[in-house]
């Protein structure tokens, strides 16, 4: 799952962001407004965790712009600022969070996969797909009720895709959501194709019906 965290106190962003890695997280930064903007312009997130007081401007420009934009990320705010008229702007505007600092950073992983659960998965933690099962939480996957062995990447790749199913998802789009901001550093999107051949070759040996299917130069599907 890939987050943009948009924060300006460089410590507590570090912080966040090392945490929220070592959870399996790819999670961006953007130190400012025009940062942030650039990135939403781009690319597409699973969350943005979003700081109201930035040093160029206010963090709702930025709800406002992607609400604007029509775009599909869960925002969880926080801030600290506690006034109620500020969290009542906020959800307001659309937010589906807010959360006042100083926080728990255990506390925001919880509320971080609890919106992408909300948003993705119907709020369970326990995504089903006929025969395929996928324990978010414990990061597990079977076939037919057998475990098999698989990466948290390919389990990221498997969510990415039965979450989008039936669209088209560019070799780029995929790449940006394993890798964040590092694939556009990268020559070529080839790790992409290992990754969909290794994952339709674990689900199909253990029983699987192939749901990936590719798309003659534009990408890949899942089809339900």
């Amino acid at each position: 799952m890939k987050l943009l965290l948009v924060e300006d106190e460089t410590e507590l962003a570090v912080s966040i962001q090392q945490y929220l890695t070592n959870n399996d997280f790819v999670c961006e930064w953007a130190k400012d407004t025009k940062a942030a903007l650039e990135r939403v312009s781009i690319y597409d997130y699973d969350c943005v965790l979003l700081d109201l007081m930035l040093p160029d401007g206010n963090g709702f420009d930025i709800l406002k712009e992607l609400k604007r934009q029509n775009k599909p990320e869960g925002i969880i705010i926080i801030s600290a600022k506690e006034a109620l008229e500020t969290r009542l702007e906020g959800f307001n505007l659309g937010a589906d969070d807010f959360l006042i600092k100083p926080f728990h950073l255990s506390e925001l992983l919880v509320r971080v996969q609890a919106l992408i659960r909300r948003k993705n998965f119907k709020g369970s933690n326990i995504v089903v797909h006929n025969e395929i099962e996928i324990d978010i939480l414990s990061k597990t996957v079977s076939v037919h009720g057998k475990g098999i062995d698989i990466t948290k990447k390919e389990i990221d790749l498997l969510l990415y895709l039965i979450g989008n199913a039936n669209r088209v998802l560019s070799k780029a789009a995929i790449a940006e959501h394993l890798s964040g901001d590092m694939a556009d550093m990268m020559d070529n999107h080839d790790f992409v194709y290992a990754h969909i051949k290794n994952l339709k070759k674990k689900l199909t040996d253990a029983g699987s019906y192939d749901y990936i299917k590719s798309v003659y130069g534009l990408g890949y599907k899942w089809i339900e």
